[in-house]
């Protein structure tokens, strides 16, 4: 036992640093004291940690530098994490991040979801657009046009709003994959003269044509054939600029009242059948009423014939004799 405290005791460690040199006692020493302010600075509450008996039970927590880099990271991420929250509460598929339009957001309106980029200046239909969307806003932008099979990725969509664009042409096939669904289109207030009728071909829907600058042509007119008008939406329905002079500034639907625009399709085939029609029966009743003059005309010419009188024969003996004998 006095083997063992001869080698670890204090008076043993000292004869060992003196033995080695000041270089290895100030080097130990060194570390000694660095080992002490450690231990000092762990259970600093300055230092961030939180001494639970001894060094390896430390608990580390954040140094009041790292919380404030968190808390600016958070901020900075908030306005991205908004959209995928909204998703995640009402139920809806997830549009990637690159995807989602400036100024678009999804909401659930009356139960339905919806999507709406009003005024975000659009000049495009955008993509991203989720594919459970039952209402879709695109009102108050720049679109120009909408091409084929535009809405075909939306099996639920039932409706759309157009109105207030600058939309100047529109595709045959524009609401392609829509037929049966789509329940009401708001094309108002945009720069239509005329729209193809394959657009409406298959669909059920309540359509707003008002405020466009119509060209009043057959095409409109087999379009409202096809389509129903929104309740008071068809007093706007008025002929702009490319129209017939002397349509300029009329309602369309008291037009088609008073006129047939249609000189083919539809419309012109039925005209056209009606017009044969006449053209027909008048000419039997010309031949009826030809044949009528011509016989009464030849009547009258043989009452005014005189009356030619067969001359009289002479009686024979013996027919005279038979006759007195049979009477």
């Amino acid at each position: 036992m006095a083997q063992v405290s001869d080698t670890w005791g204090p008076e043993s460690q000292a004869r060992k640093l003196y033995t080695l040199g000041p270089q290895v006692a100030a080097s130990s020493h060194s570390k000694q004291t660095g080992l002490l302010k450690e231990e000092a600075g762990l259970q600093s509450p300055l230092a961030g940690g939180l001494l639970l008996g001894r060094k390896d039970h430390l608990l580390p927590r954040f140094s009041s530098t790292q919380g404030l880099c968190l808390s600016v990271t958070m901020l900075l991420l908030a306005p991205g994490l908004l959209p995928f929250l909204l998703v995640i509460s009402t139920g809806g598929s997830v549009p990637s991040p690159g995807a989602m339009p400036q100024g678009c957001y999804i909401a659930e309106e009356a139960g339905e979801q919806t999507f709406r980029c009003s005024q975000a200046g659009l000049s495009v239909v955008p993509s991203g657009i989720p594919n459970n969307t039952r209402k879709l806003y695109l009102d108050a932008n720049q679109l120009a046009s909408v091409p084929a099979g535009a809405f075909q990725h939306l099996p639920v969509l039932e409706e759309l709003d157009l109105s207030h664009n600058v939309l100047v042409h529109l595709s045959g096939a524009a609401f392609q994959g829509l037929e049966g669904t789509l329940r009401h289109l708001d094309l108002s207030a945009n720069q239509l003269a005329s729209v193809p009728v394959a657009a409406f071909m298959g669909l059920q829907i309540q359509v707003n044509l008002s405020a466009n600058p119509w060209r009043c042509d057959c095409a409109l007119q087999e379009v409202l054939r096809q389509v129903r008008l929104a309740p008071g939406s068809g007093t706007g329905i008025v002929c702009g600029p490319g129209a017939r002079p002397d349509l300029v500034g009329q309602e369309f639907l008291l037009l088609t009242r008073e006129e047939e625009l249609c000189g083919t399709g539809r419309g012109g085939t039925r005209r056209s059948t009606d017009v044969a029609l006449l053209v027909t029966m008048g000419g039997w009743l010309t031949l009826v009423a030809a044949y009528l003059i011509h016989y009464v005309w030849q009547n009258r010419d043989e009452t005014r014939r005189p009356l030619k009188r067969a001359p009289a024969q002479p009686v024979r003996s013996e027919d005279s004799s038979t006759l007195s004998t049979m009477v």
